[in-house]
């Protein structure tokens, strides 16, 4: 039995391990749905497929949004050569440095899964103008291992099958460490989960619904349609922000730090009121915390405060080493962090705090 604000890395694990690129969030959508079956109140999908779980108050305080993204970057199936090689079409941003020799997993119409391994070129006597060069996404292969198209085919290969990375979720050797593909943005997925499961142990007075959205790798397009769905008063989008504490980056963001809220991105500015709301309560719960200036990329947010008359929207991150590629890692310290912040607010909020809010943007 997990208590309040512990967490299961088994829920994690298979969030990580499920394969769902943009417009194939299938699997991943189970694994929520699941969850949702023991620690929500009702569940609801919307036309484009994001999950929705809601974990009622009183029904008469206002709406909490919790939105993170399913999906993760890959590529589908965009032709098959008469040898029996796949052209890959990538779908989200992929660096192609990362790409050469990994395990891929092509999942079929029928749920077949089929190993490959991304094509590359031995380095012996290559000119240092083909070395140095870096493989443009679009131009990669995979090598299945057959001899024909024919024989692909008779795996149950199709045009537009779903390729992902083929890659185990693993506690490292701290185990507060945690490596897996994905996580960009299921941990943030499995943390919004957690936080659903510490409200159906404990009172509420807002509704609070947890939309896992789809295709945010591909233009932030399900948190569009799940606004409408969810009608809410107040919105937190969660997601992942690059770490910077490799010894190739300039010493910045670190795993294990806890707590960040994002400011702003390229595309949102944080509501000043909801910032300074989780500011007051990291201090009361003793958490650590950082800010995010992300001035590249966006989030869910990125579209939620701009719909209907306008939402009360920012984004609390987690940082990630080696994001969009087939591995990334994370820190434990960080998640449950976060799962504490957002799970209080929850437990806090209510028309008082809209109020607050909505003043703090100049709404009288």
């Amino acid at each position: 039995m997990v208590k309040f604000n512990e967490v299961d890395l088994n829920l994690l694990k298979n969030l990580s391990e499920a394969d769902g690129i943009g417009g194939r969030e299938r699997e991943v959508s189970r694994v929520v749905t699941s969850f949702g079956e023991k620690y929500s109140d009702e569940i609801e999908y919307d036309n484009l497929g994001s999950t929705i779980l809601k974990s009622y108050g009183d029904k008469k305080g206002p709406i909490i949004m919790l939105s993170s993204h399913m999906d993760e970057v890959g590529f589908m199936v965009r032709s098959i050569t008469d040898d029996g090689y796949i052209k890959l079409l990538p779908v989200g941003g992929w660096w192609g440095h990362v790409m050469p020799a990994q395990e891929m997993t092509i999942t079929t119409e029928d749920n077949k899964k089929i190993i490959g391994v991304v094509g590359s070129r031995a380095p012996h006597g290559l000119p240092d103008s083909i070395k140095n060069k870096v493989i443009a996404p679009k131009d990669l292969f995979l090598d299945i291992g057959v001899p024909s198209r024919k024989y692909a085919e008779h795996l149950g290969i199709q045009i537009g099958d779903m390729i992902t990375p083929n890659v185990k979720f693993r506690q490292m050797n701290d185990p507060n460490y945690l490596m897996g593909k994905a996580f960009d943005d299921r941990l943030s997925v499995g943390a919004a989960l957690e936080v659903m499961r510490n409200l159906s142990m404990e009172s509420h007075y807002a509704d609070v619904y947890h939309a896992a959205t789809v295709q945010e790798e591909v233009g932030i397009r399900g948190a569009r349609t799940a606004v409408h769905t969810i009608k809410p008063d107040i919105a937190i989008a969660m997601d992942v922000t690059t770490a910077t504490d490799t010894p190739i980056d300039d010493e910045g963001m670190k795993l294990g730090g806890g707590v960040i809220l994002s400011v702003l991105d390229s595309l949102t500015m944080a509501n000043n009121g909801l910032l300074q709301t989780m500011e007051d309560i990291v201090s009361d719960l003793n958490l650590d915390v950082r800010y995010d200036f992300m001035t590249v990329g966006g989030t869910d947010a990125c579209n939620i405060h701009k719909m209907l008359e306008g939402v009360l929207t920012m984004t609390i991150s987690m940082p990630t080493r080696y994001m969009h590629s087939p591995r990334l890692m994370v820190h434990r310290r960080d998640y449950e962090q976060t799962i504490k912040l957002i799970t209080e607010f929850c437990r806090r909020a209510d028309w008082s705090t809209v109020d607050k809010l909505k003043k703090s943007a100049g709404i009288k």
